[in-house]
């Protein structure tokens, strides 16, 4: 009986990296490279006591790349990079508005808004009907970074442009921000804003 147990010794490496080498080719990935074009945008909307405003960001003034780590089964999909964006351009179409709003935020001190994308929930379809997905991001605002979860549409259209459009409701609070008052505090504007953004991408495989 001794001898029979000595003669399993030999066989423990060739059993162990059978049952090693599956999960190391469950981990291997594609990586891919998105660069965000100069025509994408963001939207703030917000309202007061008394209207509802729109500010946006009308057309991002550079490009960045967004590395896509995607898995075997398409889910769980990593990425890494972020976009900045210039809060001094913020624009609400009324000079009162767009004054206060770029004060609240701070942008003497914290001249960029920061979105950092981390993660989708599974790897986009791409194709003219819209495929629905979520992702974590964190938003930077004033210094003070916050991760939310976000819902996005995806589409592709004929020049194969890939537009991911993205929405989450955030609050000034959520940034230690006070929201603006005017008129002694008699107009006070909200504490959510609804953040829209629509970015305009190319792949790189």
């Amino acid at each position: 009986m001794k001898y029979k147990g000595i003669l399993w010794i030999p066989l423990l490496p060739f059993l162990l990296t059978s049952f090693v080498l599956p999960a190391h080719f469950d981990d291997a990935n594609e990586q891919k490279k998105w660069i965000v074009g100069q025509n994408s945008n963001l939207r703030v909307n917000g309202s007061t006591n008394i209207n509802n405003f729109s500010c946006e960001i009308p057309a991002y003034d550079k490009t960045d790349t967004i590395t896509v780590n995607r898995g075997k089964n398409d889910k769980d999909v990593i990425l890494s990079g972020c976009i900045s964006l210039n809060v001094q351009v913020f624009d609400c179409h009324n000079p009162i508005m767009t004054h206060d709003l770029r004060k609240t935020l701070k942008a003497d001190k914290f001249p960029m808004l920061h979105i950092y994308f981390l993660s989708l929930n599974k790897f986009p379809q791409f194709s003219s009907r819209p495929d629905m997905i979520t992702g974590l991001v964190d938003i930077e605002i004033a210094g003070v970074r916050k991760r939310f979860n976000v819902n996005y549409q995806v589409t592709q259209d004929p020049q194969k442009t890939i537009h991911l459009l993205g929405s989450r409701d955030v609050n000034f609070s959520d940034f230690s921000l006070v929201p603006p008052r005017k008129l002694g505090g008699m107009i006070k504007t909200h504490d959510k804003l609804s953040v829209d953004f629509h970015l305009k991408i190319k792949s790189i495989d």
